[in-house]
């Protein structure tokens, strides 16, 4: 399935930058302009996941694998060939590690933004959380301030919401969510139940490395310790909490280039 996508950079290092839960790819389009900038030598793909943004709706029984082959193919139809370098935040980087388990002839290294391996526990997701609200809402209203303020009613920050509304199309005379939310949630429950271990700890893997937020839980002490131990260096930016792209952009960057 060929995904709803965009380009920053001509270079010739070809990179795929993928976004997080709820999220589309102009979430990490400032990231992917200032990499560019500082970067001349960077191409980078943005695709909206299955399911979110613009791209196609999630098949019945979508997983990590099906999300990973559907970025491989738009990688194929926007002529990135061969193996390039994956970066991922939150579930963006379990499908770039899924893709170097299914797909490993396209994986030439990771990168992981605030998110490890192993199954998130539900009380460590952020996402889960704001889910929950998102299925309380109206699946319509007659305009985006009507939606604005029964989110913001229900708990969620004003910043957050304006983020979840990114998401709202037109629906005659008023507005709706343009993702099917239900089938989000079934996704999130399966995505994050999966174990990706073997992704860093099987014998031959391409090169992976992390850095996690010092205010998230996402990456806990005990899964940097283990990949570490498999390889796979871990980073800390102490002031940034899980959108560690929006909360430290300027020393992400700076990891990002030095890596």
């Amino acid at each position: 399935m060929v995904l709803e996508s965009f380009q920053v950079g001509t270079g010739d290092v070809s990179t795929v930058l993928l976004h997080g839960f709820l999220g589309s790819g102009r979430n990490l389009r400032s990231l992917a302009v200032a990499w560019t900038q500082a970067d001349p030598r960077r191409r980078i793909l943005l695709p909206d996941l299955t399911g979110h943004g613009q791209s196609p709706a999630l098949p019945p029984d979508a997983d990590l694998s099906t999300l990973a082959r559907d970025v491989v193919d738009t990688l194929d139809a926007q002529g990135f060939t061969g193996a390039v370098d994956w970066v991922g935040h939150s579930l963006g980087g379990r499908v770039s590690l899924a893709a170097s388990l299914h797909a490993p002839e396209r994986v030439k290294r990771l990168t992981l933004l605030d998110i490890a391996p192993g199954p998130v526990p539900l009380d460590l997701s952020e996402s889960g959380y704001v889910l929950d609200i998102l299925l309380q809402a109206p699946p319509r209203a007659d305009n985006r301030r009507a939606l604005r303020a029964d989110l913001t009613g229900r708990g969620l920050s004003e910043g957050l919401s304006d983020w979840l509304l990114m998401n709202l199309e037109p629906d005659g005379d008023g507005v709706r969510w343009r993702f099917d939310r239900d089938a989000l949630f079934r996704l999130h429950k399966r995505v994050n139940g999966e174990d990706l271990w073997p992704a860093v700890e099987r014998p031959v893997h391409p090169p992976v490395r992390c850095i996690r937020g010092g205010r998230s839980r996402y990456v806990p002490e005990e899964s940097a310790r283990r990949m570490e131990a498999a390889g796979c260096p871990v980073a800390v930016l102490p002031e940034a909490g899980h959108f560690v792209h929006v909360d430290s952009a300027q020393t992400l960057l700076a990891w990002l280039m030095a890596g």
